[in-house]
């Protein structure tokens, strides 16, 4: 599976329609690639309906679910959410997968991740500016780890562009890939990257 998080503009949108990833996301916490639902409930008029969408959250309040949710197939938690936190919202959503994102810098940050009651985990570089989106890679003795040690789905995130996507999925064999930056020229998404990463991915799979 594939995701390509960040979208904000109708380009973006018309670029997914046209290179078809499984997931995309939408930004609702505070980064440059931020959406409010109002925008992303736009967006998602113009998306394919066959794509779906995760919606990314970081230390979000319940109440704010309320609007995530018309838009947001899916919630990804990025930020310190706890076993209680996700079981709360598990109560409200029933409905919806529930993706939880460890920033990995350590085998024990991915031994805390896998006791958290998410449906999938999503593996990125641990940064002390951002809580993601920052680019930068997860070692790859650690994804070994996590590799062996998650008993459900992962995706990977940080890092993966053309040069290496290729190498990530034949290494570890996650269950999806996750871009951001990588598909980005100037801090915006690039049709041309996009195209390419899907088309890698589609022949390697």
């Amino acid at each position: 599976m594939i995701k390509l998080c960040g979208m904000r503009r109708s380009e973006d949108i018309a670029y997914c329609n046209e290179c078809m990833p499984d997931f995309i996301g939408f930004i609702f916490a505070e980064s440059k690639r931020k959406v409010s639902p109002e925008l992303a409930r736009r967006l998602r008029s113009e998306l394919d309906s066959r794509i779906k969408i995760v919606g990314v959250t970081v230390n979000a309040s319940l109440d704010d679910f309320k609007e995530i949710s018309t838009t947001a197939d899916i919630f990804q938690l990025h930020g310190d959410e706890d076993k209680d936190y996700i079981e709360a919202l598990r109560q409200f959503y029933p409905e919806k997968e529930i993706w939880t994102a460890g920033r990995i810098r350590s085998e024990a940050d991915i031994d805390a991740l896998a006791k958290l009651p998410a449906d999938k985990f999503v593996l990125d570089a641990f940064s002390e500016e951002a809580y993601g989106g920052t680019g930068k890679t997860i070692d790859g003795k650690l994804l070994g780890y996590a590799a062996e040690k998650l008993t459900k789905p992962f995706f990977i995130a940080g890092g993966i562009d053309i040069s290496n996507i290729v190498d990530i999925i034949n290494k570890y064999t996650p269950y999806g890939i996750d871009l951001s930056s990588g598909i980005e020229t100037d801090g915006y998404k690039d049709r041309a990257k996009m195209l390419e990463i899907m088309e890698i991915y589609n022949g390697g799979k």
